[in-house]
């Protein structure tokens, strides 16, 4: 990969097919009360998905799925799915701090594993040729996470599985990398992961790969919002929140957005879009060149 650049123009298709579509949610937030606003935004967005995400081979979600882990909180994500009679495309899953931190490790694991029929705390998949990677704490902190040296060897050979310097590997975890992307810098109040270091050094051996993270909700119109690597490390992107945003003003802001991520031939695009008002964010389309090299 090289570095990461602004597309511009309004989310414009390009003119080749695209290889492969999916999106990226993070940070739902459901509440047991099916009048909640992070519900109806996450009804709205999926919505968005089902109608303007026909080609899609998949919606990778970044954790924090519910506000509290709860059963019934579980039980009205699975209504909401079942309002959209299988015109979804196929949900992937990685947990998030209000998924699993705090309580009982093992009781809030569990809850997580059945409500959402992830695999596991860490799984992988291939779609359509390409890799997608699901990292997930082992630990139940309140706002970190904590990969185990398991964890980190076995994404080490996962990145490195057939791996080829022209077909990205795309990465998902809840929590970003220090000093990476928005929301993510000590002057922020940055909550990532345990082993920073350890994760970045792994990376660092990968520049094929594209980390997606969420936890921040920082807003895609603020800067930052996609890492290009500095040369030393891959591509990282915060992927917002569904259920509300945060602003650079250390803010609470309404809204929910998310990404819609198109890969081609030579390039990635990670195109901003703004669920609640239907649009693309202006602010927020990134293209990331495929090196062929």
């Amino acid at each position: 990969m090289t570095r990461s650049e602004e597309a511009g123009g309004s989310g414009k298709r390009q003119d080749e097919e695209a290889l492969l579509v999916f999106q990226v949610i993070t940070d739902t937030h459901v509440r047991a009360d099916a009048e909640h606003t992070h519900n109806a935004n996450l009804e709205r967005a999926l919505r968005d998905i089902a109608t303007h995400g026909a080609s899609s081979a998949g919606i990778m979600h970044v954790g924090d799925v519910t506000d509290h882990g709860f059963p019934a909180e579980y039980e009205e994500w699975q209504r909401i799915l079942e309002q959209f009679d299988g015109s979804l495309p196929p949900l992937y899953m990685t947990m998030g701090n209000h998924d699993v931190g705090l309580g009982n490790w093992e009781e809030r694991l569990g809850q997580f594993l059945r409500g959402t029929g992830a695999e596991g705390i860490y799984h992988d998949h291939w779609i359509a040729g390409y890799h997608f990677i699901f990292l997930g704490t082992e630990e139940g902190l309140e706002l970190f996470s904590s990969l185990s040296e398991e964890q980190l060897a076995w994404l080490d050979d996962k990145l490195g599985e057939n791996a080829a310097g022209d077909r990205p590997v795309f990465v998902f975890l809840h929590q970003p990398l220090l000093n990476t992307v928005a929301g993510s810098y000590e002057a922020q109040r940055w909550y990532g992961v345990v082993q920073d270091a350890e994760l970045k050094a792994v990376l660092a051996r990968h520049p094929q790969a594209i980390l997606f993270t969420g936890h921040t909700h920082w807003e895609l119109e603020a800067p930052h919002n996609y890492f290009d690597g500095q040369g030393k490390l891959p591509a990282m992107f915060n992927a917002a929140s569904v259920a509300y945003l945060w602003t650079d003003a250390d803010e609470h802001k309404d809204g929910s957005q998310g990404y819609y991520v198109e890969v081609y031939r030579d390039h990635v695009l990670v195109r901003g879009r703004d669920f609640a008002r239907g649009e693309w964010v202006e602010a927020a389309q990134f293209r990331v060149e495929i090196s062929r090299g």
